[in-house]
């Protein structure tokens, strides 16, 4: 009783921005899990794979985490990272069709930002509020390592939409033009709303991955879409055969989801910033594990990105998580979209529809697709806990 009282306290001021006092649990293990019941285990995969460099201690005084801050301190970072304004269309676009990512700043203004961060913190201290087993502060959330939560897969519905703060975000003037260059027309949808998420003392890089898996397959429609983009096709629309080199291009240029992750505060050497692998989006080769990687790998971060900036992802990119050793929580709520010629079928009926007859015609546009009926709650939405069994027991009683 004692200990939950004092995790309540901490968690009374908690937020996504500035110093903080939740986070660096020396009590919990190096590379340590929760599998779907609670149960810990020490050799995961996936997101969760351990990290065979990590320090050995989870303290901010311990000497393997101070080499390891001198470290990032000296590397960490893209040099020469790429920063556009909303407004560079052309810029943002050469980028992204490049990289796989694209940052651009001063994607929110000040209120917008102002409410994010409050949202994040309200949904941050309902994922932390359940006291730790055996000395710890928190539980770690299933498949992932410790200090690491998604706002997405810790909420019972794997969404936020139902939250105003994050459906509010998804048609901005700002953004939308920016994923109308994109994607070569406004007829994206969304798909969902989460976002990741670490706390100070997260000492483990994450495994790198990617979101979604290329299939390499072209269609007429994924063709279209990149004709709209600009793409030079020659004129064989009508072809039945795709030069390669023109296949390849097509594959590059049609994601077929892209992500902005928004930044709640400045990404530095220090707080866990994403950290992103240049040209990973359209290639077929198998992804490293951390002990195969290189070590500019683990750097290629985008530091120096500002708060109230975004990270325009496809999600085939690989991309991972790295060490926040910080005194800040590092927050990247997100809102996923889909491209016009992907299929609907399985978008999750996430955003209540009191909130979408909020949004702007434009905005009820895209999120069509996962509004729920009339009357109807999302099935989940609103309960928030790190263990997948104890979520999927709550959505089961909630659907009752």
């Amino acid at each position: 009783m004692k200990d939950q009282q004092a995790l309540n306290s901490e968690l009374t001021d908690v937020q996504v921005h500035g110093p903080t006092s939740i986070g660096w649990c020396s009590n919990t293990p190096i590379n340590e899990t929760m599998d779907e019941n609670g149960t810990t285990s020490t050799q995961p995969n996936g997101f969760a794979a351990m990290d065979p460099y990590a320090p050995a201690h989870r303290s901010i005084e311990s000497s393997d985490v101070e080499t390891l801050r001198h470290f990032l301190r000296e590397n960490n970072g893209i040099a020469g990272l790429e920063v556009c304004q909303p407004h560079e269309l052309d810029r943002i676009a050469r980028i992204f069709y490049r990289d796989g990512f694209v940052v651009v700043d001063k994607l929110l203004d000040a209120e917008q930002l102002d409410t994010w961060r409050t949202g994040c913190a309200e949904v941050l201290r309902d994922i932390l509020a359940h006291q730790g087993h055996e000395g710890r502060k928190y539980i770690t959330e299933t498949n992932r390592l410790p200090h690491r939560y998604s706002y997405g897969t810790a909420s019972a519905s794997r969404q936020q939409l139902h939250r105003p703060e994050w459906a509010s975000m998804v048609d901005l003037p700002t953004t939308t033009p920016i994923l109308a260059k994109l994607f070569g027309s406004e007829d994206y949808y969304v798909w969902g709303s989460g976002g990741d998420l670490c706390i100070p003392g997260a000492v483990e890089y994450q495994a790198l991955h990617s979101d979604v898996q290329e299939n390499f397959q072209v269609s007429r429609d994924r063709l279209l879409q990149a004709i709209k983009t600009g793409l030079d096709t020659n004129g064989i629309l009508n072809s039945e055969e795709l030069d390669p080199r023109v296949r390849q291009a097509v594959v590059q240029r049609t994601p077929p989801m892209i992500t902005i992750n928004f930044l709640m505060s400045d990404l530095t050497w220090e707080n866990g910033p994403i950290r992103q692998i240049p040209g990973t989006h359209a290639v077929a080769g198998k992804i490293p594990s951390q002990s195969e990687e290189p070590q500019w790998m683990r750097t290629s971060t985008l530091v120096g990105a500002n708060a109230g900036a975004g990270v325009f992802r496809d999600n085939r990119g690989w991309h991972g998580a790295t060490p926040n050793l910080s005194l800040q929580v590092r927050a990247l709520p997100d809102v996923e979209y889909s491209a016009p010629w992907t299929s609907r079928r399985g978008v999750p009926r996430a955003m209540p529809h009191e909130i979408w007859q909020s949004l702007s015609s434009h905005g009820q546009a895209i999120t069509r697709w996962t509004k729920s009926e009339r009357g109807v709650w999302p099935a989940g939405a609103g309960f928030m806990h790190p263990i997948a069994s104890v979520r999927r027991n709550a959505k089961a009683e909630q659907a009752r």
